[in-house]
């Protein structure tokens, strides 16, 4: 009777996949065609290398509706915290992460 049933579960599950593989590309087609967060245009106010986080004075960052500030955030990658110092103009993205603000893309703009 057990394997019945897992036989029973199996099948309804096979049948039910095509409309979720078909949800499944709708989403990843809608995602793809979003816009990528803009850049925003900052500077380097310090740098903690050992937190893995970065203070910026940047204007305004569109995609979290946020006006010009400083604030600290939390960097994706800490190595970028080797390529910067403090003064540096960067452009950069920021987006939530788990819920904490965190930079995705930075570079600094070179004159």
């Amino acid at each position: 009777m057990k394997q019945y049933r897992l036989h029973l579960l199996l099948a309804a599950a096979l049948l039910a996949g095509a409309p979720w593989a078909a949800y499944a590309q709708t989403v990843a087609t809608v995602a793809a065609s979003a816009p990528a967060a803009a850049y925003a245009q900052g500077e380097v106010r310090k740098i903690d290398k050992a937190a893995g986080k970065i203070t910026l004075r940047h204007g305004e960052i569109t995609n979290l509706g946020m006006p010009p500030m400083t604030m600290v955030f939390r960097v994706g990658e800490p190595a970028w915290l080797d390529t910067l110092k403090e003064g540096d103009k960067v452009r950069f993205t920021a987006d939530k992460v788990n819920g904490v603000y965190t930079v995705t893309a930075i570079e600094a703009l070179r004159p």
